[in-house]
């Protein structure tokens, strides 16, 4: 997938989490997301601030209040942008669909496997389907695959080869773990698939001692 289909890739999950973020009760809002400590609703928050990112000063603001920490700095930012009425984080992110801002610190092929495996963070323990075109969760596991930190898929997944069921991915060596490409993306990205024996949530520190 080249840099014009992933922004185009990034605009069309943008659009889903919209959709269906405007159809949830006040009660869904608040639910737990898949994420640890994280609700719905900041996840929401998250995806919508993303392009609209803080300036420089707000960032290393935020970062010195979270003690250089990262994951919560992004838990920080999160939750207060999630003050915001729900109906303003809805029209966020279908007002900003198309944008192709990034904070400093990332790129669009990471913006792709972020609002991917968040739409489904809310998804999923809302029991509300928000299925992901096969070549964006291809897109999004090679590079989450090709990347170190923060999830170090490489190194978790050592003496294992993840095979798609439904779409062209196939990565690893050694047993194999044949699963659908949503369910493999979102294991690489530390959320819990029974099938595996492996429950770490993405906000917990990678393992590393493996």
């Amino acid at each position: 997938m080249n840099q014009d289909e992933s922004w185009d890739a990034i605009a069309e999950r943008r659009l889903a989490v919209a959709r269906l973020l405007a159809q949830l009760t006040p009660a869904e809002w608040e639910k737990p997301s898949l994420c640890d400590g994280w609700r719905v609703r900041d996840v929401a928050a998250h995806l919508a601030m993303a392009p609209q990112p803080p300036g420089p000063l707000a960032m290393a603001a935020a970062a010195v209040r979270a003690g250089g920490r990262f994951h919560t700095m992004n838990h920080d930012l999160a939750v207060r942008w999630a003050e915001r009425p729900t109906g303003d984080l809805v029209d966020e992110l279908r007002r900003h669909a198309g944008s192709q801002r990034l904070p400093s610190v990332t790129n669009y092929r990471n913006t792709l496997f972020d609002v991917t495996v968040h739409a489904q963070d809310i998804a999923i323990p809302l029991g509300r389907p928000l299925p992901t075109p096969p070549e964006t969760a291809v897109a999004a596991a090679l590079r989450v695959w090709e990347m170190g930190w923060p999830f170090r898929a490489r190194r978790r997944f050592r003496g294992v080869r993840l095979i798609a069921t439904d779409a062209g991915f196939a990565v690893g060596a050694g047993t194999e773990h044949r699963a659908p490409i949503e369910t493999l993306l979102l294991l690489m990205t530390g959320r819990p698939d029974p099938a595996s024996g492996i429950h770490k949530l993405c906000t917990q520190p990678v393992d590393n001692s493996n």
